[in-house]
């Protein structure tokens, strides 16, 4: 799987899985202590929708697209929609936001955010999209030193992203042993871990490897926009979450029937359950 993020940006992956942190975001600013928020994968950070990349394969107009004008969206979308209409203030889609800045966005001014790519040029790119906003340090460099480079954080607090762009067989492991040694450096982490969901073989080991990263508490959570069985495409994708804030698990059973409604394309459908139950 290529996963040059530009080609693929807005996404229905991309919706899911950016819904879900600014959940996330949501309810770690619900206390008043500051977080960090760290992203081992981060991209160039915002992406244009009518650029070559994006336009040449529209796959937002799958995902995106089919929110953007919606006027009966759930009110758990509108910390993500007020991103989307600030970025595009003549009500025409065209900017879409990564990660990065959504992060950016939605963190508060206590809060840090610590974003890490290791492509130059998107490196590059990166750093001069977050360019102005002290809060926010740009490191070019390997993802999976990340969890070793900056963990434990000053705030004792602490939402990382794992986003690899699955270009190589391994990623998946990868994944894993990134969420383990995080766990083991800052116990309290909030990992989130995205991955496609399309080779079961794959996917079983991955879950039996993440079953066994020692997490406290582990939530896999999936949208599927196609049945699972269906060969050569992505079916949907995945979000194991570490740590999941509390209600964040309420918070998706209430979003994801809505969602899988709005993305599903052959057949939307979800499931969520814990790999890790809290003891």
């Amino acid at each position: 799987m290529n996963y040059r993020h530009a080609f693929h940006a807005g996404n229905h992956a991309d919706v899911f899985k950016h819904l879900t942190l600014t959940r996330i975001i949501a309810l770690m600013s619900r206390k008043e202590q500051p977080f960090a928020y760290l992203d081992t994968h981060a991209g160039i950070g915002l992406y244009d929708l009518q650029g070559d990349q994006a336009s040449r394969t529209g796959e937002y107009l799958e995902g995106i697209a089919r929110l953007w004008d919606q006027p009966d969206l759930p009110a758990l979308t509108a910390d993500y929609m007020k991103v989307l209409h600030d970025m595009n203030p003549d009500g025409q889609l065209r900017y879409y936001p990564g990660s990065p800045e959504l992060a950016r966005r939605l963190t508060r001014p206590q809060d840090r955010v610590m974003l890490n790519e290791k492509h130059p040029e998107d490196g590059l790119l990166l750093k001069d999209n977050m360019a102005g906003d002290r809060r926010v340090k740009v490191h070019l460099g390997e993802g999976w030193h990340v969890p070793r480079a900056m963990l434990p954080v000053q705030e004792k607090r602490a939402v990382m992203l794992i986003d690899p762009p699955f270009e190589q067989l391994d990623e998946m492991q990868r994944c894993a042993a990134s969420l383990k040694e995080a766990i083991g450096r800052m116990r309290q982490t909030v990992a989130a871990i995205w991955y496609p969901v399309k080779d079961q073989r794959m996917l079983r080991r991955f879950y039996q490897d993440l079953a066994g990263t020692g997490a406290p508490k582990l939530l896999r959570v999936e949208l599927l926009v196609h049945p699972l069985d269906t060969p050569n495409s992505l079916n949907g994708s995945g979000l194991a979450i570490a740590n999941p804030p509390w209600g964040l698990e309420e918070e998706l059973r209430e979003l994801l029937p809505w969602l899988s409604k709005k993305l599903g394309q052959t057949q939307g459908g979800w499931q969520m359950d814990w790999l890790i139950a809290e003891s």
